[in-house]
């Protein structure tokens, strides 16, 4: 008997299974189509989605329980009888809020929504998503008022049209803006402030527990947990105790570190307090979560300027004994804005310190050298809350450069675990589906350890001076 995981995330929905060996393989991986109908807007479409998951889920057997992690803030609209979305997915990168947002903060609604979602009001997170499509799409208010209308992230939407229980989890809901976290409930004065009936969302449940169950091969199999992606990778990567942290290096970074039992107010750092999860008849655990808006979309914009042309050419760089920061050459990855601790979508990248002696692989560690700096600004800031002692894991695609990774360890001045496994998104979903039952992987040993060589403090001041230099640039 084997626990499948669902990794369904921005770009792919992807299936492991842990058999009882303690072996862990990718048995199905999909690709999906991303829309950008205009710009700032980015859609999937829901059919695709469920589709890829019925397919992925189809391509196993002999199953004891399924796990299914999802995006996060992405979110849609569907008929509550017949389940067809009546919407795309409006995918979390998602801005066409943006102008609606901005009302609300010249409204001065910052104040509740930090209060008591712990959430900046952003267009990143589902709630005005949600609103958005109820003042946009005729078929949204026309079921809502024959009371036929469901509004949910992603995984309410899966598990409605998989299982039939219009639920969500508790880690995800915490991601709309309109979840209480102090109460793990729906808050009434947030879906008023967004105008979001409360009827129309779903039922928030723990991470872990009964989610109904899907035929699979002649059998019935339940699905015992739902989770943010994030948050998947969180356990995943082991961590169980306040203070615990992993960052995951892929289109952005995410740095998540748990805080145990007590949720932090954190505006003021960028930092966003989440719910890491909650086990079956447990409370909930919180977690702060720190985003890098630009960490491997940075280095794959570099490869299409030409740059360079293979990764192994951005391993090391044995003709400079100093970083590029010691030779006053920096930049600033805020390609797409700067996360925490800044929350500046008006941000632009930046280079600085150019010379007409400047290569493309001193372009190339600086690029490098500047998401690990933006990495170490968020744990930096987290520091000021729960204290990151010893070591931090990390994976994703980064975490196979090992110029990078002993940058990193010298900026954090911790040690830095490489794990051996690049599917721990989806073994954390496994092992939260796997409930009370232990599981032994057999490739989960770090593959390697970077300890701090350098003190790297004054370079990060440096950096911080070339953030200010990125920070309100657009208009």
């Amino acid at each position: 008997m084997s626990i499948l995981a669902i990794d369904q995330g921005t770009t792919s929905t992807r299936a492991l299974v842990i058999e009882n060996s303690g072996q862990s393989r990718i048995v199905k991986s999909l690709e999906h189509n991303q829309f950008y109908p205009r710009p700032g807007w980015v859609e999937h479409d829901a059919e695709q989605l469920i589709n890829n998951i019925r397919i992925c889920i189809n391509s196993c057997d002999d199953l004891e329980a399924i796990g299914i992690d999802n995006q996060g803030e992405s979110c849609l609209a569907w008929h509550a009888d017949t389940k067809e979305a009546i919407t795309p997915v409006i995918v979390w990168q998602d801005n066409r809020t943006q102008a609606y947002i901005d009302m609300l903060k010249a409204e001065n609604n910052q104040e509740l929504v930090l209060s008591r979602a712990g959430l900046p009001l952003d267009s990143y997170f589902s709630a005005a998503k949600f609103s958005w499509i109820l003042q946009n799409i005729p078929d949204a208010k026309m079921l809502l008022q024959r009371g036929k209308l469901r509004l949910g992230t992603t995984d309410a939407f899966f598990l409605d049209r998989l299982t039939g229980r219009f639920v969500t989890d508790i880690s995800t809901a915490s991601r709309t803006s309109l979840m209480n976290l102090q109460s793990g409930k729906w808050d009434t004065d947030l879906c008023d402030l967004f105008g979001v009936p409360c009827e129309a969302l779903p039922e928030i449940v723990s991470t872990c527990g009964c989610f109904g169950e899907i035929a699979v091969g002649g059998k019935s199999v339940p699905v015992t947990a739902s989770v943010v992606d994030q948050q998947a990778a969180l356990y995943g990567h082991g961590c169980r105790k306040t203070g615990d942290a992993k960052i995951t290096f892929g289109t952005g970074a995410f740095v998540l570190v748990v805080t145990g039992d007590k949720p932090y107010q954190a505006a003021e750092q960028g930092l966003l307090p989440t719910v890491a999860w909650q086990l079956k008849g447990e409370n909930p655990v919180y977690a702060l979560d720190g985003g890098v808006f630009s960490a491997g979309s940075a280095i794959n914009w570099a490869k299409s300027l030409g740059l360079f042309s293979d990764y192994k050419q951005i391993q090391e760089f044995t003709n400079h004994t100093n970083s590029a920061i010691e030779r006053d050459l920096a930049f600033v990855p805020a390609l797409s804005g700067l996360g925490c601790p800044y929350w500046d979508r008006k941000a632009g990248g930046v280079w600085i310190g150019l010379s007409l002696d400047t290569h493309p692989m001193d372009l190339m560690q600086s690029i490098l050298e500047g998401i690990a700096f933006r990495a170490a600004e968020v744990v930096a800031a987290m520091n000021e809350f729960v204290s990151i002692q010893g070591e931090i894991s990390i994976d994703g695609g980064l975490s196979a450069n090992h110029y990078f990774c002993q940058f990193l360890a010298d900026v954090l001045n911790l040690q830095v675990v490489v794990q051996a496994s690049s599917e721990l998104t989806a073994i954390g979903t496994a092992r939260l589906a796997a409930g009370n039952k232990s599981i032994k992987i057999s490739d989960e040993n770090c593959i390697q350890r970077y300890e701090p060589e350098k003190d790297m403090g004054q370079h990060l001041l440096k950096f911080k001076d070339a953030v200010s230099r990125s920070s309100n640039w657009r208009s």
